[in-house]
């Protein structure tokens, strides 16, 4: 069997790599890197930082995977020459006779002046965590809810923030004496679907948060404790929860294989310029938006495409451009809206209101994802 290596296990990688043993069994030979001991959803990172459940019980270890064909190694990637398939990281170096680059985007908050120093950044694993005491210990004023750069990946979680944030303040008596303003470059929280975006706005007003849509955050005066914003103006904060810049690793565009930043790939195949070398996720500028049910979804696509290569056939599975996302709106209430980006068309999103139903289909969707990937 030709020797299949994934670099990283996120949503798309831990996909390939199940859809492989699927299809293979113990015939398969994946080796799936990753520098982490463990995954952690995204939305998972919002319950511990407004303490409806501990880092520990969000944290699914690489250690536990037992799906055959599957070596999971933990390293961290140092070169990839993508000409050859060849890949060098701290813990050696392999070969592929096919490679997925699944390594995400990597967030940067040194590259926004004074949110280190200043801020709270929420979209690492160890910034959401470490969040949580931060909120834990806030006792009101003024908060900000702020995007620093564009594109970031799971586009609702700044509203979701925001809304949580209102939730949280009001459960410990403080939102009299406090105020939340959401900032984001965007004319709406979600562009693809209007409904969703006038859903949330709708949420805000009712919540009494300040909406401010086509601002960027540029840097923030550690002394002052205010956001300058790229319009010249400032806003106070005694609480600043920022998403930080994203960009690809370092390593990707090094390899050769980003261009202007992102791995290009054909939108359909996720293949990229190099022959039997696909990429998925937030790495790429497939053209969708950078949250972990697109990287599924592409993800699928390229395991089919690649279990075709490894069985001599030709390949014919394509990507839809299909996904959806689940909106916390705080208070138990969960919301989901499902997007379809066409090359050429304009993106259509369809909004699914709060619904008992939909709490329980997003309880489901993680534990039916760990269920699979994990074995």
């Amino acid at each position: 069997m030709a020797r299949v290596v994934v670099l990283g296990a996120g949503f798309g990688g831990l996909e390939v790599c199940s859809r492989l043993s699927d299809e293979f069994g113990a015939a398969a030979d994946v080796v799936l890197i990753d520098s982490a001991d463990s995954f952690v959803f995204g939305y998972a990172k919002l319950d511990v930082m407004f303490g409806r459940t501990e880092a520990a019980a969000v944290r699914h270890h690489y250690a536990d995977l037992v799906r055959p064909g599957i070596t999971f190694v933990r390293a961290t990637v140092t070169a990839i020459d993508p000409q050859a398939r060849t890949v060098t990281t701290d813990a050696g170096d392999f070969d592929a006779d096919v490679l997925v680059v699944a390594l995400g985007a990597d967030l940067d908050p040194g590259a926004t002046p004074g949110l280190t120093e200043a801020g709270t950044e929420f979209y690492t694993v160890a910034g959401a965590f470490a969040a949580r005491d931060v909120i834990a210990r806030f006792t009101g004023g003024r908060v900000i809810v702020a995007v620093t750069s564009t594109p970031f990946k799971c586009p609702p979680a700044p509203s979701e923030t925001a809304l949580l944030m209102d939730e949280f303040l009001r459960s410990r008596g403080l939102r009299d004496r406090s105020q939340i303003d959401l900032v984001m470059p965007l004319g709406s929280p979600i562009p693809p679907s209007p409904d969703a975006s006038a859903f949330l706005v709708r949420r805000f007003a009712d919540a009494g948060i300040g909406w401010h849509p086509e601002q960027l955050v540029q840097s923030l005066d550690p002394q002052r404790r205010v956001a300058v914003l790229a319009s010249g103006a400032e806003m106070p904060f005694d609480l600043f929860l920022g998403v930080p810049r994203h960009r690809a690793p370092e390593v990707v565009v090094s390899s050769g294989l980003s261009v202007d930043g992102w791995i290009p790939v054909d939108p359909v195949t996720l293949a990229t310029r190099f022959p039997n070398v696909y990429a998925v996720g937030d790495v790429t500028s497939v053209g969708t938006p950078k949250a972990g049910v697109f990287a599924e979804g592409q993800a699928a696509v390229a395991a089919d495409r690649v279990a075709a290569v490894l069985r001599g056939e030709a390949a014919d599975a394509g990507y839809d451009g299909t996904g959806m996302c689940f909106i916390e709106a705080g208070h138990n209430e969960v919301a989901r809206v499902d997007v379809t980006f066409r090359s050429g068309l304009p993106p259509i999103g369809v909004l699914q209101e709060p619904s008992p139903a939909l709490v329980a289909e997003k309880a489901g969707f993680g534990t039916t994802r760990i269920a699979r990937w994990f074995g």
